[in-house]
C-alpha cells in the first residue's frame, strides 16, 4: 500500500512540474506578445508602458526628421464668455478656496490641475455623458475610479476659465495612424511670460520645464525632444516620481502632431446643454508637420495648418 501512495504522490509531483513549466513557458510567450496588455510588473510598469519606452528613441528620431512650415490658412482661436456660468463653478467649486489672492497665473493653473488630478485615471468603456464641470465631478463622485485624460482636460479647462484664465485642451497624436492611443492635455497662457504652456491633470498630474525651471508648451516640449536638450518632467506636480521615464516617452510618441477646437466655451462637448445654443465655428484645428496626412481628416470638421506659430500664437 505504501508503495502504491508512493507512486501516486510521484506521479502527482511530476504533474505538478510539468504545469508549473507550461505556465513559466506561457508567460514568457504572452511576455513577448504583441497582444500581451495586462498589467504585471511589481513596480506597476506594464507590457505596454515598456514597449513605449523601448520605442523612445524611434519616436525622437520622428520628430528629428519632420518640421512645422508656415501657411496662410485662415483660422483664428477664440473663447466663448459666459460670466453666469463661470460664477456658478466658482461657486459651486470654491474656487477662491484653492489659492491665494495674489496667485500668479501659473500658481493658480497649477493649484488648479492638482486639484483635478485627485480623479484617478480611468478608461471606462463609456465616457460620461455629460462632459461639463459640473456634471464631471458628480460623476467622479459616483463612480470612484475615475475616468480618462479628455475627461480631466475638459474639466481642468473649465474650471481655469472660470477662474478667469485663457486655456484651451490639446490632443496629441502619434505619427503612427495604426496607434489608437492619444493624449488630451491642457494649456493655459501665462500674460506674466508672454506664452502658452502645458498641464496635464491626468495620470496623478504633470508638467514640464526647461533645465531653469521655465514651464514649457507643447511644441517647446517637441523641439526639446528633437534637439535632444534635457526636459524635466514633474509627475504628481512636484511631488511624486512613479512612472517618470515611461510619462517622457510617452510625450515623446504624442507630441508629433496636435488638435484643438477652433472656438472654445463652457459645455463644449456635452451636446445635451450645448445643442440649441450658437458658439461660432465648430471645427478642429489640426497643426501637423509639412508633408504629413493627419489620420481621421474630415473636411468640414478640420482644419489643417502645418504653421505651428500661430498655434502657439498670444490669444486674441
Amino acid at each position: 500500500m505504501k508503495k502504491i501512495l508512493k507512486y501516486f504522490f510521484g506521479v502527482i509531483v511530476g504533474i505538478l512540474a510539468i504545469i508549473g513549466l507550461l505556465f513559466v513557458g506561457i508567460s514568457c510567450y504572452l511576455i513577448n506578445s504583441e497582444s500581451f496588455l495586462i498589467n504585471i510588473s511589481d513596480d506597476g510598469i506594464s507590457i505596454t508602458e515598456n514597449r513605449i519606452m523601448a520605442a523612445q528613441s524611434a519616436n525622437v528620431d520622428l520628430l528629428k526628421q519632420s518640421s512645422f512650415k508656415p501657411d496662410t490658412v485662415q483660422y483664428h482661436f477664440g473663447v466663448v464668455q459666459d460670466s453666469a456660468r463661470a460664477q456658478e463653478i466658482r461657486d459651486y467649486f470654491k474656487l477662491d478656496t484653492l489659492y491665494s489672492p495674489d496667485a500668479t497665473t501659473w500658481e493658480k493653473a497649477v493649484a488648479i490641475s492638482k486639484f483635478v488630478a485627485t480623479i484617478p485615471h480611468d478608461n471606462p468603456q463609456n465616457n460620461p455623458k455629460d462632459p461639463n464641470a459640473i456634471d464631471l465631478w458628480k460623476y467622479s463622485r459616483d463612480v470612484p475610479t475615475g475616468f480618462n485624460c479628455r475627461m480631466h482636460a475638459i474639466l481642468n479647462y473649465e474650471l481655469m476659465q472660470a477662474a478667469g484664465l485663457t486655456a484651451r485642451y490639446v490632443t496629441c497624436f502619434p505619427q503612427d495612424s495604426t496607434d489608437q492611443d492619444c493624449h488630451v492635455v491642457n494649456e493655459v497662457w501665462l500674460p506674466e511670460q508672454g506664452k502658452w504652456v502645458f498641464l496635464d491633470a491626468d495620470m496623478g498630474g504633470h508638467y514640464c520645464t526647461d533645465q531653469n525651471g521655465n514651464p514649457l508648451n507643447l511644441l517647446e516640449m517637441r523641439e526639446k525632444y528633437a534637439a535632444g536638450e534635457k526636459l524635466v518632467m514633474y509627475p504628481g506636480f512636484e511631488h511624486g516620481t512613479a512612472k517618470h521615464n515611461y510619462y517622457y516617452a510617452y510625450m515623446a510618441k504624442n507630441t508629433y502632431w496636435f488638435s484643438c477646437w477652433e472656438t472654445l466655451h463652457f459645455f463644449q462637448e456635452d451636446r445635451s446643454e450645448a445643442k440649441d445654443q450658437d458658439f461660432g465655428s465648430s471645427r478642429y484645428v489640426l497643426v501637423v508637420p509639412g508633408g504629413f496626412t493627419p489620420f481621421g481628416y474630415k473636411e468640414r470638421e478640420h482644419c489643417i495648418t502645418t504653421d505651428a506659430s500661430r498655434f502657439w500664437a498670444s490669444p486674441q
